[in-house]
């Protein structure tokens, strides 16, 4: 970690899914280790910005609690992430925006410093050998428009769009247990705190 200060930022938790491998549940209010997994993100991050949006399109009365706004899908049909972005990016108040999902509770301080230090003109995102994982990332807010226009044309995968900005890589390893995704019973079950 840099002794630097980190750059101000908008934080966005997506937390907008169907949660189709949770039986439909909504995936942030399902509770890990005796707390919904959104209160684990919320601990995290809320030192980091005066700016907590939470992408959520259901429970919003709920969210309220952990957010310092919410944001919705433009369509209800639950189109994925990129749509959550996109509201995350259209209301953030600070030049670059810390993303991450709702079912990530392991991640720490030392990997959400190495991306906001890392902060720049262009996308930042996680990579593990050659998978780039989008979902943890930190976003100029000027990438709005082209993510718009990709959008548009229908384009609906982050990790396509973000790919073709040149992103800048913050490395980790293969199996990560920072990254690890609780979006199944089973996950929920089986993970421990890493901290």
């Amino acid at each position: 970690m840099t002794d630097q200060p980190l750059p101000p930022c908008s934080v966005l938790l997506l937390s907008g899914g169907r949660g189709q491998r949770m039986g439909g549940r909504d995936k942030g209010l399902v509770e890990w280790r005796g707390r919904p997994l959104i209160a684990w993100l919320h601990e995290r991050v809320r030192p980091l910005t005066d700016d907590l949006i939470i992408s959520c399109n259901r429970n919003g009365e709920r969210y309220a609690t952990w957010a310092d706004q919410l944001v919705q899908d433009d369509s209800p049909d639950y189109p994925g992430p990129l749509a959550g972005i996109r509201a995350g990016l259209a209301v953030a108040r600070h030049e670059h925006l810390l993303i991450l999902p709702c079912d990530a509770p392991q991640v720490d301080d030392t990997l959400i410093a190495s991306l906001l230090a890392a902060a720049c003109e262009r996308p930042v995102m996680v990579r593990q050998g050659e998978f780039w994982e989008p979902l943890f990332c930190v976003l100029p807010r000027a990438v709005l428009p082209i993510l718009e226009a990709g959008w548009q044309a229908g384009e609906r995968s982050p990790q396509r769009i973000l790919r073709k900005l040149d992103p800048v890589a913050v490395v980790c390893a293969e199996g990560d247990p920072r990254l690890a995704n609780l979006n199944t019973p089973d996950l929920l079950g089986r993970s421990h705190p890493g901290n």
